[in-house]
C-alpha cells in the first residue's frame, strides 16, 4: 500500500507540473537572476519610504518582462503596481522590500554588522518583494502560452515595518477590484495559518511646557517630562482595566536635555493593539483622554501626532488551503551540507529555551517535536482558527478588501526570532534562497489555479462576505493622511 501511494503521488505531482510546467521551467531557468535580485535588496538595505533602489529594481525586472508599471502611487514614490493581462479575475500579488533600523549584518553565523548601525533586513522582505515579482512574472509567462484570461497584478508595497504603505494604497483604492491577494513572508515554518492578527493605532504625544533653572526658580518653569511620565502612570494603571488581548506599549523619545533644566518639550511614542479594530480605538480613545489629564495636572501643551493605524485580519481557510496543497505539490527543498552547515552554526546561537517558547506560541499542533529539529520539514494544514498572533501587519488591512493569504516558508532555522541578526544573516544565504525559490513556485502556482478555475475564487470571495458579516472598512487613518514621507528626518 505504501509503494501504491507513493506512487499515486508522483503520478499527483507530475500532472501538477505539466499544468504548470511554463512557470516553473520559467523560475528554474531564471532562479541566478531571482537569487541575484533578492541580494541585491538585501545589501541595499532601505529604510521604509525609502527603498528608492529596491523599488526600482523590482519595477524595472517587470517592466522588462512586459508589466505596464505604474510608479509612486498613494503618495508614495517607492509604491508601484505592475499589470498584466485583461479582464477577471484579477489576481493580486504582495512584495515588501524595506529594512529594519540597526539591524545589518553580514552573512556570518555570528553578529557582525556589515555596516555598524545600519539597516538589514532582519525580516526578510529582500525574499518577500523577490518571490512575488518572481511569481508574477513566471504566471505571466504561463498565461501567454496558453492563453489564460484575467489580469495578474504585483504590488510594490513600501514601509509594512514602520508606517503602513498597504494601509494608503488601499485607502486610494488600489487594491479595489482585485478578487484574490497573495503575498509571501519569510519565516521559520512552511504554513499557512488561519490565525488573526491584532489592530494597532501607533501616535506620537508631544508635550510643551516652558523651561527655567530647576535648582533656582523650578516655579517659573512647566515640566514637559512630568508630563509625559504622568501620562505613562496613568497608561499603566489602565493596563489592568482592557482586554487581556490588548498591548500597549511606548518609549520616551524625548525627555530633555540636563537635569538642572526643567524640560520644556518632552515627547512619547505608543503603540495601541488589540484583536478588533473597535477595541482598539476604544483604548485608544482612553488613552488620548489620559494624555490631555497629564498636560492640565503639569499645565503643559499637548499635541498628538497619529502616525499609522491597522486593522486585524480577515483569514480565509479556501486560500490557505490552496497554498498548502501547491506547496505539497511542489516540494519541500533540497539543502546542500554548506546550508545545513550554517544553519547549525546559527542555532546555536539560539538558546534551547528560547527555541521552545517561540516554537510554542505559534500554536502548532504537535509542536513539540519541532524542538529537536533543525529546518521545517514538514508542511502542515492550516490551524489557528480563531486565536490571534500579537503582532500587526498592514496585509490585514488589504483582507478586508479581497480573500487574502500570506504564507510562510522556512526560510531561517526553528526557534529564530523575527528581527533578529539571526534572521538577518540566513535571509541572504543558501537556506534563504532555497525558501525563495521555493515560494515563488508555490505562489506562481496558486495564483494559476486562481486563474484557472473561478470555482475556487468563487468559494473565496464567498468565506470573505461570511467572515465579514456586514461589516464594512474604515480606513484607520484620516481621509487627509498622507505618508510621513520625512520620518527618517
Amino acid at each position: 500500500m505504501g509503494e501504491e501511494r507513493e506512487a499515486n503521488l508522483k503520478k499527483g505531482r507530475a500532472k501538477f507540473r505539466a499544468m504548470k510546467e511554463t512557470a516553473f521551467k520559467w523560475i528554474d531557468d531564471n532562479e541566478l537572476k531571482i537569487i541575484e535580485v533578492s541580494q541585491k535588496i538585501w545589501e541595499y538595505a532601505e529604510l521604509g519610504l525609502r527603498e528608492f533602489k529596491s523599488s526600482k529594481l523590482l519595477s524595472e525586472e517587470l517592466e522588462a518582462n512586459g508589466f505596464a508599471v505604474e510608479r509612486g502611487v498613494a503618495q508614495m514614490p517607492t509604491a508601484f503596481v505592475a499589470s498584466w493581462g485583461k479582464g477577471k479575475p484579477v489576481i493580486g500579488i504582495m512584495g515588501e522590500f524595506d529594512a529594519l533600523p540597526g539591524l545589518s549584518q553580514k552573512i556570518v553565523p555570528w553578529r557582525e554588522p556589515a555596516v555598524p548601525g545600519a539597516p538589514g533586513h532582519g525580516c526578510g522582505h529582500n525574499i518577500y518583494g523577490t518571490s512575488g515579482m518572481a511569481a508574477a512574472i513566471a504566471v505571466k509567462e504561463e498565461m501567454q502560452k496558453k492563453k489564460i484570461g484575467g489580469t495578474v497584478k504585483f504590488f510594490g508595497c513600501p514601509a509594512e515595518e514602520n508606517f503602513c504603505g498597504k494601509v494608503y494604497m488601499v485607502k486610494d483604492g488600489y487594491f479595489d477590484g482585485v478578487d484574490a491577494v497573495i503575498g509571501h513572508h519569510p519565516n521559520t515554518m512552511n504554513a499557512a495559518t488561519l490565525r488573526s492578527c491584532l489592530a494597532m493605532n501607533s501616535a506620537k504625544f508631544h508635550f510643551r511646557g516652558k523651561s527655567s533653572h530647576a535648582g533656582g526658580s523650578p516655579e517659573q518653569g512647566r515640566s514637559a517630562l512630568d508630563a509625559v511620565e504622568l501620562m505613562n502612570v496613568g497608561v499603566n494603571y489602565m493596563r489592568e482595566h482592557v482586554i487581556q488581548d490588548a498591548r500597549i506599549h511606548y518609549v520616551i523619545e524625548r525627555g530633555g536635555d540636563q537635569p538642572n533644566i526643567v524640560p520644556e518639550y518632552a515627547r512619547s511614542w505608543y503603540y495601541v493593539r488589540a484583536p478588533e479594530r473597535e477595541q482598539v480605538e476604544e483604548i485608544y480613545e482612553w488613552v488620548l483622554e489620559i494624555a490631555k489629564g497629564a498636560a492640565t495636572m503639569t499645565r503643559t501643551k499637548l499635541e498628538v501626532e497619529f502616525l499609522e493605524g491597522m486593522h486585524n485580519l480577515v483569514v480565509n481557510r479556501t486560500m490557505a488551503e490552496l497554498v498548502v496543497k501547491n506547496m505539497r505539490e511542489v516540494g519541500l527543498p533540497k539543502y546542500s551540507d554548506e546550508d545545513l552547515r550554517f544553519a547549525s552554526e546559527i542555532s546555536k546561537t539560539i538558546s534551547s529555551e528560547s527555541k521552545a517558547q517561540e516554537i510554542r506560541k505559534t500554536g502548532r499542533p504537535g509542536w513539540q517535536r519541532l524542538v529537536e529539529k533543525l529546518i521545517d520539514d514538514e508542511i502542515p494544514d492550516p490551524w489557528g482558527e480563531g486565536t490571534t498572533s500579537h503582532g500587526s501587519t498592514d496585509v490585514a488591512d488589504v483582507s478586508w478588501q479581497a480573500p487574502t493569504v500570506e504564507f510562510g516558508t522556512a526560510t531561517w532555522v526553528l526557534g529564530t526570532p523575527g528581527h533578529s541578526w539571526q534572521s538577518a544573516a540566513q535571509s541572504a544565504s543558501g537556506l534563504g534562497n532555497k525558501s525563495l525559490v521555493f515560494a515563488a513556485k508555490v505562489m506562481a502556482g496558486t495564483v494559476l489555479e486562481l486563474l484557472g478555475d473561478p470555482s475556487i475564487v468563487g468559494r473565496a470571495k464567498e468565506e470573505h462576505a461570511t467572515r465579514l458579516a456586514g461589516r464594512a472598512y474604515k480606513p484607520p487613518i484620516p481621509q487627509d493622511g498622507k505618508p510621513r514621507l520625512d520620518a527618517w528626518g
